[in-house]
């Protein structure tokens, strides 16, 4: 696939099919030992986020207190229970994330904010440093208006942070409500606990998110 190719986002009516089977997990997570599932227990908010190569990034999350599970998949596109390899092919439209539940009286939306835009670089379009793709581009799929009310307006401040910064280049990040989330095969998930020497490509611009 050429580079132009690699970085366009593909249109929806030429997509890959896809498959009515959904990938699902059927081990619990092998860090909280939580159920990977739709379920969300009562109490738990959902949030997810792309930050690139989700093995870092679940990682990153899962470490938080507050956080009751997270889980890995692919969002944003057009193929219904896509693939790893199809994903990678930049067919489906969809781009590497983390389902994250969070219990908000422990952990509030801000700082899963702060932890998303610090931790990578929201200005690079579809790539992630040397992962470069449509599958790598940076997101956050709200699981309400007040949530992506709440990840805009963070957008605001950490652009104005960077501009402080001589940092001129624009946040690419796609924010919108969440649509589809379907899960990761079974040995992406919780990857860098089954191997902690494994790629992680996280690294943030190195700017704090204002307060509110």
């Amino acid at each position: 696939m050429s580079s132009t190719r690699k970085i366009t986002l593909i249109a929806p009516e030429v997509a890959l099919i896809g498959r009515a089977t959904p990938i699902l997990p059927t081990l619990p997570h092998a860090v909280n030992g939580t159920q990977l599932s739709d379920h969300k227990p009562e109490g738990v908010e959902e949030i997810i986020v792309g930050m690139g190569c989700f093995w870092g990034a679940e990682r990153l999350f899962w470490q938080q207190p507050g956080v009751y599970s997270t889980s890995v998949g692919y969002s944003g596109g057009f193929t219904p229970n896509p693939t790893y390899q199809e994903v990678c092919t930049g067919k489906t439209g969809h781009t590497e994330v983390v389902r994250v539940l969070f219990k908000p009286k422990e952990m509030a939306l801000e700082q899963l904010l702060a932890l998303f835009w610090e931790n990578h670089d929201p200005t690079q379009g579809m790539r992630q440093g040397n992962d470069i793709g449509t599958q790598y581009r940076s997101a956050i799929y709200a699981s309400s208006r007040a949530q992506m009310e709440q990840a805009l307006q963070s957008k605001e401040r950490y652009q104005e942070a960077m501009a402080t910064e001589s940092i001129s280049q624009p946040i690419t990040t796609e924010i919108a409500l969440a649509g589809n989330y379907y899960f990761a095969e079974e040995y992406h998930q919780q990857y860098l606990a089954k191997n902690p020497d494994g790629y992680c490509g996280l690294a943030g611009t190195g700017i704090c998110l204002p307060p509110q």
